[in-house]
């Protein structure tokens, strides 16, 4: 069992965890994963550590309330506790130890790129962030990316940064020179936008993908991308990739394969919450 230590709301869909995991936080590197599993018989989700603390003894979860499992996991107290935690899974970040990197975050994938950038900054590596979101409220990890180096908000509405999206602050660093490498993480439109700016440019893209993932071992497939000419699985080839050779489109078509069937399990539990009788035949 896994305590939850301390719950703190990011923005209106975002919860961080703070959460019990010893040998976890010992070990971890930055772009690693664990598989989190929140009591018998719950589904099993893919988190990225997004920062540890070893001498407490804890890990950092961050966790974007879309589904009924995800809304579950967040809604747990501190003194509460997660069943099953697996992990560090997934290959490290492929890191530069000089230059200047690019770190861009959409989303939630701004507290995945946070760990990158803690990793980069620790080397000498000079770090700029451009972080993203609807509006203010949206906006996650700013401060922590700020110890790190530079950073650059945008929203889309302009309530906080600049107005506009990552990509047109991206194309304007990109413009000056001088970029090494850049990290993208966020949605999958973003990346595949990012790499489209990169490419021609000749600058290095890491991406971090998000398949479906069950068992975190490579043994189900369900993580299977395209990378260039090859079939690679996320959960142990990745979760990171050079993004000039990723299929986006083949990856966006599966992300949605079971989106009918997540939308039945949040239909059943808002009947159930409201009281209501399920519908004929649905099985609780």
């Amino acid at each position: 069992m896994h305590r939850i230590l301390n719950r703190r709301q990011l923005s209106p869909n975002v919860t961080q965890l703070d959460v019990e995991a010893p040998r976890i936080a010992q070990i971890r590197q930055p772009g690693q994963f664990v598989i989190v599993r929140r009591a018998e018989g719950a589904e099993r989700i893919p988190l990225t550590i997004a920062d540890a603390d070893p001498v407490k003894g804890s890990i950092t979860l961050v966790i974007q309330a879309v589904g009924k499992s995800t809304r579950e996991l967040v809604a747990l107290a501190p003194g509460e506790a997660i069943e099953d935690i697996a992990g560090p899974l997934g290959h490290p970040t492929d890191m530069i130890e000089r230059g200047h990197a690019v770190c861009v975050g959409g989303g939630v994938g701004t507290a995945v790129v946070h760990p990158i950038a803690q990793g980069l900054s620790r080397r000498g590596v000079r770090v700029t962030s451009i972080i993203g979101g609807r509006s203010r409220e949206w906006v996650i990890f700013e401060a922590e990316l700020q110890r790190l180096g530079e950073v650059i908000v945008c929203t889309d509405d302009g309530s906080h940064g600049r107005k506009g999206f990552v990509t047109d602050a991206l194309k304007d660093i990109l413009a000056a020179g001088g970029v090494d490498i850049v990290y993208a993480v966020g949605p999958v439109p973003m990346m595949r936008a990012v790499a489209n700016l990169t490419r021609p440019l000749g600058v290095h893209t890491i991406v971090s993908l998000n398949p479906v993932m069950i068992d975190g071992t490579g043994m189900c497939g369900g993580c299977r991308v395209s990378v260039g000419s090859e079939t690679r699985f996320a959960c142990v080839d990745g979760p990171e990739f050079d993004g000039h050779q990723v299929n986006f489109e083949e990856l966006i078509d599966r992300l949605g394969t079971y989106r009918e069937f997540e939308q039945q399990a949040a239909c059943r539990e808002e009947e159930c919450h409201l009281g209501q009788p399920l519908k004929p035949g649905t099985q609780r």
